[in-house]
């Protein structure tokens, strides 16, 4: 398979692309890595925080994950920063407390913005394609989560407060279960 390109890192990059398989996001351990690496796959793509209300939510992304990664789910989680400051640690910070306090295995990435001037152009590209109550686009809070299907196009929003153990139909049925 040839590997297409990723789009550059700035919001006009999220105009040009086709799926979430055309962005590439750093690794909360370091390094790049091109979304089209999880081509095929089903993902929940998650803004994270580590001092949230909704922080106990990585429980259920875990369970998630682990629960139907043999049908081919992959969690995302993206930390965020900018919903009360939320998410103030460094990358090794955050890498310790989810994995010391909820066991997570999902792939972490760096630290990024999901709404204003800095959004990665990945949560712009997302939030286009599947806005909010109203048709909004921003990102309200921690705990976003958006599901992508296996052809990286259709995408689902869903909100802070909807938990992880309330998408499992939906993950279920992307799965193909």
């Amino acid at each position: 398979m040839t590997r297409r390109p990723a789009v550059a890192m700035t919001s006009e990059g999220a105009d040009t692309a086709t799926s979430i398989y055309d962005f590439e996001a750093a690794r909360l351990t370091g390094g790049i890595i091109g979304l089209d690496e999880y081509r095929g796959k089903v993902l929940l793509i998650v803004n994270t925080a580590s001092e949230c209300g909704f922080t106990p939510q990585y429980a259920g992304l875990e369970s998630l994950h682990r629960r139907f990664k043999d049908q081919g789910l992959v969690v995302l989680g993206f930390p965020c920063n900018q919903f009360g400051g939320q998410e103030p640690g460094d990358a090794e910070a955050i890498g310790q407390f989810c994995e010391a306090n909820y066991g997570v295995s999902f792939p972490l990435f760096a630290k990024v913005d999901v709404n204003g001037a800095n959004a990665h152009p990945l949560f712009v590209f997302l939030k286009h394609k599947a806005t909010g109550i109203l048709g909004t686009e921003a990102i309200k809070w921690n705990f976003t989560k958006f599901l992508v299907s296996r052809d990286g196009e259709t995408i689902t929003r869903y909100a802070s407060a909807t938990t992880p153990e309330e998408l499992l139909p939906a993950v279920a049925k992307a799965c193909g279960g």
